[in-house]
């Protein structure tokens, strides 16, 4: 069986800490994602999407809750490449002071499948390191 990804918790200071900046954008763990962090990346004029992954066992199903949760544009082809190019690409959702992709449901598609899951993580990690060098940046919480 292979383990979980290797991802770190988010500090202590949280959604707080990466929206002024003390918590550098990343992809995180988090115990659970509530919509209380919706409200607060609202307040601080980021644009933020919710995954959820509640039954998603597989690569597919994993793609299709990125289609609709993060209302990927039409010309989304469902596949890696295909997602890494929409991360990199957010044009559709305005020009914010930054992203935010909140996954719920995490533990279980990761435990599920977890081949999916590093790859999905890896094209995540991929994203924020290219929004990490942009005005808006990319913060990923999987919980």
């Amino acid at each position: 069986m292979t383990s979980p990804v290797q991802l770190p918790e988010l500090p202590d200071d949280g959604l707080s800490g990466i929206f002024d900046g003390t918590v550098p954008p990343g992809v995180y763990r988090v115990p659970s994602v509530g919509p209380e962090a919706l409200l607060q990346a609202q307040a601080e004029n980021w644009q933020a999407a919710v995954l959820d992954l509640g039954g998603v066992t597989d690569k597919a199903g994993f793609l299709d809750a990125c289609a609709s949760g993060l209302e990927l544009p039409d010309w989304f082809g469902r596949n890696w490449d295909a997602l890494a190019d929409c991360l990199t690409d957010l044009s559709w959702w305005g020009e914010p002071n930054g992203y935010l992709v909140l996954t719920s449901g995490w533990p279980d598609f990761e435990r599920a499948a977890p081949e999916a899951a590093e790859h999905a993580a890896g094209v995540f990690a991929a994203a924020v390191g290219y929004w990490a060098v942009r005005d808006a940046p990319l913060a990923t919480l999987l919980g």
